[in-house]
């Protein structure tokens, strides 16, 4: 019963996380903004997440694994609407 709460906590916080950054991104995309966003953010985040997958995989812990995989495709998809933004603007 431990393992299956332990388990549930780390996937909800998980689902909060990722909802909460793919809503900012949808928000970015929607309003067509990226105003104030710094590209390092995005450059940064990738890069943690990446190695945080790496981490996770060989401590064999899958929800940080998914979580961090998640993370830094995010990372990916909110670097290419900021560089969407800032071509628009040029």
């Amino acid at each position: 019963m431990i393992r299956f709460m332990t388990e549930l906590i780390g996937w909800a916080s998980s689902i909060i996380l990722l909802l909460t950054i793919f809503k900012q991104m949808y928000k970015q995309w929607h309003d067509h903004s990226s105003e104030g966003v710094s590209k390092w953010l995005f450059i940064g985040q990738l890069a943690a997440s990446t190695g945080f997958t790496i981490y996770s995989v060989l401590l064999h812990n899958w929800v940080f694994t998914i979580t961090n995989l998640l993370m830094a495709l995010s990372a990916i998809l909110g670097l290419a609407i900021v560089m969407h933004h800032r071509r628009g603007k040029s």
